[in-house]
């Protein structure tokens, strides 16, 4: 993606429009600063060629954020990778059209501040909602900004890192969907509701075996979070126009152990941009059990189900898959009999799925539904571009970039 310069000076001047098109060109912007109109400059940097579409991925710690990022930029193009030549704790990955910035890097309290202070990072009062506004406002308007980072090992707030506007922007973390202001700028959102049961499960696979933590810490951990869990993250999947719940499995008699998953998408009615996927017939009730001639299904097997439903009084659409794959290129036959799933070509989810066959997830429907959001995420960027650039979007922009760099 392209990148130019662009100037503010306090008097009159004219600039091409044609200019963005190009970032060979310097671009001179014009506004008044009191009475005395004092020359005065400012360099910022702006996208020249689309605006940067926001995407919100709220969640709690250790529910998969990570992986679900790595599956999304790889549909979107490319693979998003750590930040290069900088700080080797940034948070931030890369791809070709994609910035992902991680939340935390907006704590406005270091380790020791938050543990002074007898808060944890999920309370508000431990982020900087303000400077979060401000930056993902600025890069939604293709201006670069210079984010903080929040380094996970020391603990502590590192130099700040240049960040350009990308294509497409995801902001995940805690609290992506907390502030209305920031709600206000996505274009698209989705909550990742993970049972306490897998929860529990996933952060001590996460934390004794990447970050050292010993059983009794995470225990401790969890329980600390919980109230504040309960009243500053989970509320805001009311807001999300997707979510992805996960569950302990219902083909199993009595059994609350995350070895098998049940996994439902649920899609929000009316969403712009955004069609439902369905199964078989859209608007219906059903259930299916696919295994067969088909699909080798070993115990307990696996069931699909889809059907309207409603979500925090709004219309929904639920597909649901409980169980998991034994043979991944036999998705193939389960995605022959969805619709709507915003695919290139017949195939691309089973594809996509065995390209990151040692994804976690992969064998059952947390890989498969990210997968496809990813995929209406494409086509969602694709759309909104398409409409911009049937209304004049570099007019829009020229004045945004004049508007978000004050002299």
């Amino acid at each position: 993606m392209s990148v130019c310069s662009l100037y503010r000076v306090t008097m009159p001047c004219s600039c091409s429009e044609s200019h963005l098109g190009s970032c060979r060109k310097q671009l001179m912007f014009c506004v008044s600063r009191g009475k005395a109109r004092r020359r005065a400059w400012t360099r910022v940097s702006c996208s020249a060629e689309t605006r940067t579409v926001v995407i919100g991925l709220a969640a709690d710690s250790g529910c998969g954020k990570s992986t679900f990022m790595r599956r999304l930029t790889s549909v979107l193009g490319g693979v998003a990778e750590p930040t290069r030549g900088r700080n080797a704790y940034s948070n931030t990955l890369v791809g070709d059209a994609t910035t992902v910035i991680c939340l935390d890097d907006y704590h406005a309290l270091d380790r020791e501040g938050r543990k002074e202070k007898g808060v944890t990072a999920l309370d508000p009062k431990a982020n900087n909602f303000d400077l979060m506004y401000e930056q993902v406002r600025a890069l939604k308007s293709g201006v670069a900004v210079e984010k903080p980072v929040y380094n996970h090992v020391t603990g502590r707030l590192d130099p700040p890192e240049l960040i350009r506007p990308p294509n497409i922007l995801f902001i995940e973390g805690l609290h992506p969907l907390f502030d209305p202001r920031i709600r206000s700028l996505l274009d698209f959102s989705i909550y990742l509701d993970i049972s306490n049961e897998v929860k529990f499960a996933w952060k001590i696979q996460r934390d004794m075996a990447e970050r050292g933590e010993s059983l009794e810490s995470i225990k401790a951990s969890i329980k600390a979070r919980k109230s504040d869990f309960d009243m500053y993250i989970d509320p805001q999947k009311q807001f999300a126009d997707v979510i992805i719940e996960v569950l302990p499995t219902r083909l199993i008699p009595d059994k609350s152990a995350p070895e098998v998953l049940r996994v439902r998408l649920v899609m929000r009615e009316g969403v712009k941009h955004f069609t439902p996927v369905y199964l078989f017939d859209e608007g219906s009730a059903i259930s299916w059990t696919p295994c067969g001639g088909k699909l080798s299904c070993s115990y307990p097997g696996i069931r699909f189900f889809y059907g309207p439903d409603t979500y925090f009084s709004d219309e929904a659409s639920v597909l649901e898959m409980d169980g998991q794959f034994d043979r991944l290129d036999e998705l193939i036959y389960v995605e022959s009999h969805l619709s709507n799933l915003s695919t290139k070509y017949y195939g691309e989810v089973t594809q996509q799925m065995l390209k990151h066959a040692d994804f976690p997830g992969s064998n059952d429907g947390t890989g498969l539904f990210q997968t496809i959001i990813g995929l209406k995420i494409r086509q969602l960027y694709e759309q909104i571009i398409a409409g911009d650039s049937s209304h004049g979007l570099k007019r829009k922009q020229l004045r945004r970039c004049l508007r978000l760099s004050p002299v």
